[in-house]
């Protein structure tokens, strides 16, 4: 049985803290269908996710901004989410200039005889500032007591076999240090967290009281931010833009996430590595390894880790080759890394599913990107088929990946001793048809995945586990499946008619060539007869 581990508390036995230009035609088209998509999205999605499939108006209108240039990565319009909303500034109640509402008590009482009226004003001055750097005392919500409750207790790592470090990309409303107590709070090894709000191209500076609190909130519940933090960049950041004036304003956004990063001690920096918006391949992929170089240059200790992308066309990142071409033009090769993620993987047409295909998969990404960039683990099921090109994250087992794939992952050591992080929807529609979170997921998903080290694949344990995952996403499968289906068919049909077009054009060339020859001939004979 595996051993739970408490938080160490502080010596001082004090409580820890309260848990541009316009682009190209082609461009513009994509970015058309891109909306198109995420409208789709919006109908199809039955319990949307955190990231990833929960549209609304508000992420139309993000949509809206790849169209114009502004955002080159479609789930940019998926972040509409307002508890990571500025994660570096701490909210009014944990920093002492905090403005205070005034009450009667809070001000001078009246005047002595004899006190100037000079003398009253400046004491209810300094009684007014004394009462601001009072701390202020807040009765906490039945919802903020919920939220700081333990929906599981944390596995002590040793205790698994294997050093699987096992955890989820959670908020940081509220303050970057949250990120650490919410993880503690669903019994997470590792953890994932947007540093800033990823919906805006700049944020205020990340406060000396946040970062101090982020440090300590690591240090009394026993993470190494510089191994199981692992910070995802903002979707709006495309280090292959060729314009000059985006391609400086996405620098400027990443390199700032750097800087946050090295001020809070984490090594790891998760991003995707951007579109060609049309542009030639290989100038893009030169393009990002710049921006790359020059961020390096410009930071210590960060190691800028990429990302595996599940789509294709423009999409730079969806094949291993793509980002082995990236390294290939890094130059200090310890500030680079990889991050799988198993959906996107296994949409471009990586399969997994199996001990065969996994073997296989993980042999090519170490035959063609080197298994010593590997640094982290996105752990997602897929709901689309494989080969999709759709990166619609599924619960665990609920996928056409399925438990097995997992299975898979959590035997092998490859994958010990980095974030396996978890992206797997938690929103959901309540009986008062308002989407709400629900962490216990994440929190029974750790437990699972720890579960399956060690376990029999051909038990009646794993083999009853993997039956119910499976019913349990069934109709979301056959759902996604059929849209696929239904796109495959749309697609041949449209490429037989365009073949039959084609074909029917040569033929009319072929008639016009030989009315041309034989029109030719005969001029050709009445030349001859008049000569």
């Amino acid at each position: 049985m595996n051993e739970t581990i408490a938080a160490p508390q502080p010596e001082n036995g004090r409580q820890n803290p309260p848990q541009l230009p316009q682009e190209s035609s082609e461009e513009t088209l994509l970015a058309d269908s891109q909306a198109d998509e995420l409208r789709n999205l919006a109908s199809d999605s039955l319990e949307p996710t955190r990231i990833f499939n929960s549209v609304t108006e508000q992420q139309l209108a993000a949509a809206s901004d790849v169209k114009q240039g502004n955002a080159w990565d479609r789930q940019a319009a998926f972040n509409s989410r307002d508890d990571i909303h500025d994660a570096n500034v701490l909210p009014r109640s944990m920093t002492r200039s905090s403005p205070r509402k005034k009450t009667p008590a809070s001000r001078s009482t009246a005047p002595q005889a004899g006190t100037s009226k000079r003398k009253e004003v400046q004491n209810a001055v300094e009684s007014d500032e004394e009462a601001e750097r009072r701390p202020v005392k807040r009765a906490k919500t039945k919802a903020q007591e919920d939220d700081q409750m333990a929906l599981s207790q944390r596995t002590a790592v040793p205790s698994l076999g294997k050093a699987m470090y096992i955890g989820a990309h959670v908020s940081a409303a509220g303050g970057v240090h949250n990120s650490v107590t919410n993880a503690v709070q669903i019994g997470a090894n590792a953890f994932a967290v947007f540093l800033k709000s990823q919906r805006k191209w700049s944020s205020p500076p990340l406060t000396t009281e946040a970062r101090d609190l982020f440090v300590a909130n690591c240090k009394n519940h026993g993470y190494s931010a510089h191994q199981h933090a692992l910070p995802h960049g903002s979707y709006l950041v495309n280090l292959a833009q060729a314009d000059e004036a985006k391609a400086s304003q996405a620098y400027g956004s990443f390199i700032d996430d750097l800087e946050r990063c090295e001020q809070l001690g984490i090594k790891l920096y998760n991003f995707h590595p951007g579109s060609t918006l049309g542009d030639a391949r290989p100038a893009a992929i030169a393009r990002i390894a710049s921006q790359l170089n020059k961020s390096h240059k410009a930071t210590k200790t960060v190691v800028t880790v990429l990302e595996n992308m599940a789509g294709s066309g423009n999409i730079i990142g969806s094949s291993w080759e793509d980002l082995r071409d990236i390294i290939a033009l890094v130059e200090d090769k310890e500030r680079v890394g990889i991050c799988i993620d198993t959906c996107h993987a296994f949409a471009a047409g990586y399969d997994l599913r199996t001990p065969g295909a996994f073997d296989a998969t993980m042999k090519s990404f170490k035959d063609v990107v080197g298994v010593k960039y590997l640094k982290a683990l996105h752990l997602n099921d897929s709901k689309a088929p494989l080969g999709s090109n759709r990166d619609l994250h599924a619960n665990i087992g609920t996928g056409f990946l399925g438990l097995r794939a997992f299975h898979n992952i959590m035997n092998d050591d490859t994958f010990a001793n980095m974030p396996l992080v978890l992206e797997t929807p938690i929103d959901g529609k309540g009986p008062n048809g308002k989407t709400s979170e629900d962490r216990q997921i994440w929190a029974d998903e750790i437990k699972l995945l720890e579960s399956l080290i060690g376990m029999d694949p051909e038990s009646d344990d794993f083999k009853a586990q993997e039956r119910e995952l499976q019913e349990r996403g069934a109709s979301e499968r056959s759902r996604i499946q059929d849209q696929v289906d239904k796109k495959s068919a749309k697609g041949a049909k449209k490429g037989v008619k365009k073949g039959a077009k084609a074909a029917a054009g040569k033929k009319t060339q072929k008639r016009g060539q030989k009315k041309k020859a034989e029109d030719t001939s005969e001029s050709d004979g009445e030349d001859t007869q008049s000569s």
